[in-house]
């Protein structure tokens, strides 16, 4: 549908309800309305937290709602459906915080608020003369005459950065083209005081007294819009082509005039001085002296009406600005709209056929309906900015939540930890009065031994001084009459300096060993447990019974996850009781899916499980496994805690001595419960050696023989020669050690109240070699004799 060519009335339509009235061409209440949507969005959720102001009127509120009303040239109200609905955004002109809006209104290039501003295609507004600033001449050869003169294709030269501008397809770029978009020769870019990249022109811009509008422009000339990067190649009107956009410029006039500070008089010669009166008629500002003597209230200027400098300002601000006019023909106002092309045009271009086959709408009907579009875009622009406000509310107020949370938890974990440190400091000082009662025992034990050597060496003295002072006598006679009871007294003091007589009865070193491993573990492993499950916990381990097994007292289980289980296991958690059917213990921690315990009891069932755990939690136990220990001990000698000196053999079952010394050998398996009984044959006596046979503790002294010290117990006479056989037999069920020579008892219980861990023990020199038997059961005597007992 064509429009009619005929001319409109000189008359433009107004837009009331905004305080005032605007021409057409102001776009004083688009731009308004998207002040109150700024100010919406960015101010009004900190004006929600703002401190209330203490000592002053409250803020003013924000006027009734009002609606914008669009009047055609009759003054006659346009049909309803395209009224405007601005009661959401609607806002006095003193009211609209324009400020928020600065830097919309600043040039990409040069940072500072436009001059002349034009629109490029890509609808990005830039400063005429920076727009000048930052043309690049391409070389003829790619302009878009020569290309159709040679025929030739878009050259390689053509493509450089296609990806990254979408050049010169209007289906790409959305509207279009004026004179054909190309790519643009590649050149160093720089920044411009908006951090917006900035092409600058290939050569300086020739000198010329012209303005920036009409100084000419080098041909085949290409201009990058420095937002969106998107090149196009100017045409023969050069700049002219592009339509200013005087919208922006009374937005920014009216932007700067908001910022001014006081009104200063226009007709001051020197320094100005602040307005009184502004004058509407002649449009100035003047400050009493000047209004006196220039502006005097008589005569024609009698009519003129005065008004104060704010309310002047308004009205100036709100005074009907210049019309645009079209880009091609100067002296034509804009009268129609090309819905193809997107632009005003006025009658003129459609008189010359440009927009012969588009269609072309009255310019008024058409700002009517974008205006209308722009109020129904910002009706849902509101709506996002509410629940962007109310966001922001729930966002302080989770800030606030989060700290006092964070508050409340730091007691809670101090307080644990608190604990723990109080309990460890209790356990701390058990231990320690542990260790100051050991301390006393040993004091106590070797002050005794002092006292009793004193008493002994004093009296050894005296009868060595005493039998010195006989043999200095002359007297035959009287000598023979005593010498025979004094030589019995020296040898009967001498034998009491015998064997252990000077062997210290406690050692220096403490029996006491921390174990803090496990409690360390258990620090390592302190976490915070997940209130939420966010995965499932692992599925349910499962043992292979084909792979459990004994031996001796050891126990090694296997297990693996399902075969359908799709959630991954951090590690594993094995338990086991005590052997007696007690509770159950963690014996193992780890993410292997098998582990060897060693250290149970002989002829003991235990009872194992296991279960898996990831960071959600732990599964469910594991089916019980019910493991059962060896009645009896099978086991050798241990090289790795025994003398260097001791030489083995025979799969570490027989030993020797390399040194004339006596050096300690233990057995690798440890008791602490039971009736254990073992033998040790005697392969080689000579000249008369001291072996001693026992037991003792794992840190027993290896370079002496064994008893010497208070962490063995042996037999080291009675019968002992080559071929010998000694029994021993361990009772920890009777806390009693008792002996056995060639299967005869050597008299009573050797030793009883004999708790703990023990080993099977020997020390003996290079004459002597034993072989251990081991796998043995009790001795009948014994077992009758215990039966009856």
């Amino acid at each position: 549908m064509r429009a009619s060519l005929s001319r409109p009335p000189s008359n433009k339509p107004l837009l009331t309800g905004w305080g005032g009235t605007r021409g057409a061409g102001g776009g004083g209440p688009g731009l308004a309305l998207g002040a109150a949507v700024r100010w919406l969005t960015e101010r009004a959720p900190h004006r929600e937290s703002a401190p209330k102001r203490r000592g002053k009127a409250p803020l003013p509120t924000p006027p009734p709602p009002l609606l914008a009303k669009v009047l055609d040239t009759t003054g006659r109200r346009p049909p309803r459906q395209i009224r405007l609905q601005c009661s959401r955004f609607c806002f006095a002109p003193s009211q609209v915080p324009m400020e928020e809006m600065e830097e919309e209104l600043k040039c990409p290039v040069c940072g500072s608020f436009y001059r002349e501003p034009i629109i490029l295609p890509c609808s990005h507004n830039i400063c005429q003369a920076c727009a000048r600033n930052i043309l690049v001449q391409t070389p003829e050869s790619e302009s878009p005459q020569s290309r159709r003169a040679s025929g030739s294709g878009v050259s390689d030269y053509d493509y450089l950065d296609l990806d990254k501008m979408s050049l010169y397809s209007e289906a790409d770029s959305g509207y279009g083209s004026y004179g054909g978009f190309a790519s643009a020769p590649t050149t160093p870019c720089q920044k411009s005081p908006n951090g917006v990249r900035v092409f600058p022109p290939a050569m300086p811009p020739p000198a010329t007294h012209l303005s920036p509008a009409l100084a000419p422009v080098p041909r085949n000339s290409c201009i990058t819009c420095p937002q969106c990067h998107r090149s196009l190649i100017l045409d023969d009107r050069g700049l002219r082509g592009f339509p200013k956009n005087r919208v922006l410029e009374g937005v920014i006039d009216r932007y700067q005039q908001s910022k001014a500070a006081a009104l200063k008089c226009q007709l001051c010669e020197k320094a100005p001085k602040e307005a009184t009166v502004m004058c509407e008629q002649c449009d100035v500002f003047y400050c009493d002296p000047c209004r006196l003597r220039c502006h005097p209230p008589r005569g024609p200027l009698a009519k003129h009406r005065l008004v104060p400098p704010a309310q002047g300002r308004v009205s100036r601000r709100l005074s009907p600005r210049k019309v645009s006019t079209c880009t091609d023909h100067e002296l034509e106002n804009h009268s129609m709209y090309c819905v193809q092309c997107k632009m005003p045009v006025c009658y003129q271009c459609l008189e010359e056929g440009k927009h012969s086959s588009h269609e072309v709408k009255a310019l008024g009907a058409m700002w009517k309906l974008h205006k209308s579009q722009l109020s129904q875009a910002l009706n849902g622009l509101s709506d996002r900015a509410k629940e962007a406000k109310e966001f922001l509310v729930q966002l302080r107020n989770m800030v606030q939540q989060i700290q006092e949370n964070s508050v409340e938890f730091e007691a809670c974990l101090v307080a644990q930890c608190d604990a723990l440190i109080d309990a460890l400091n209790r356990r701390k000082a058990q231990l320690l009065a542990r260790v100051n009662k050991e301390h006393e025992h040993k004091l106590k034990v070797v002050r005794d031994q002092i006292s009793h050597c004193t008493v002994k060496l004093r009296q050894t003295t005296g009868l060595m001084e005493y039998c010195l002072e006989v043999i200095k006598e002359n007297d035959p006679s009287g000598f023979l009459q005593i010498s025979d009871a004094l030589i019995r007294r020296v040898h009967l003091t001498e034998d009491q300096w015998g064997k252990g007589t000077l062997t210290p009865r406690m050692t220096t070193d403490f029996d006491l060993s921390l174990d803090n491993s496990p409690l360390l573990q258990s620090i390592h492993q302190l976490d915070f447990v997940q209130m939420k499950t966010s995965s499932p916990v692992p599925a349910t381990p499962i043992l292979q019974l084909e792979e459990c097994c004994t031996h001796n007292n050891s126990a090694t289980l296997s297990w693996k996850q399902p075969p359908l289980s799709t959630v991954p296991a951090d590690g594993y958690i094995l338990e086991l009781d005590d052997g007696n059917g007690g509770q159950f213990r963690e014996v193992y921690v780890g993410k292997e899916t098998m582990c060897t315990v060693d250290g149970l009891h002989f002829n003991s069932t235990y009872n194992a499980r296991i279960k898996a755990f990831n960071k959600t939690g732990v599964s469910q136990y594991s089916k019980t496994l019910v493991l059962q220990t060896s009645e009896v001990a099978w086991f050798a000698f241990d090289p790795g805690s025994a003398h260097s000196d001791i030489i083995f053999s025979n799969d570490n079952l027989t030993v020797t001595c390399s040194s004339y010394d006596d050096r300690v050998v233990l057995g690798k398996t440890g008791f602490s419960k039971g009736v254990h009984y073992w033998e040790l044959t005697v392969d080689r006596y000579d000249n008369h050696p001291d072996p001693a046979f026992g037991v003792a503790r794992i840190d027993v002294m290896k370079d002496v023989m064994l008893g010497k010290d208070d962490k063995a117990w042996a037999i080291t006479e009675g019968g002992i020669t080559k071929g010998a056989t000694i029994g021993i037999l361990l009772d920890l069920n009777r806390k009693t050690l008792t002996f056995f020579i060639n299967d005869e008892q050597q008299g009573p219980i050797a030793f009883e109240n004999v708790e703990g861990l023990f080993f099977p023990a020997v020390s003996l020199n290079r004459n002597v070699q034993v072989t251990l038997h081991t796998g043995l059961p009790v001795p009948d005597c014994y077992s009758s004799r215990a039966s009856i007992a």
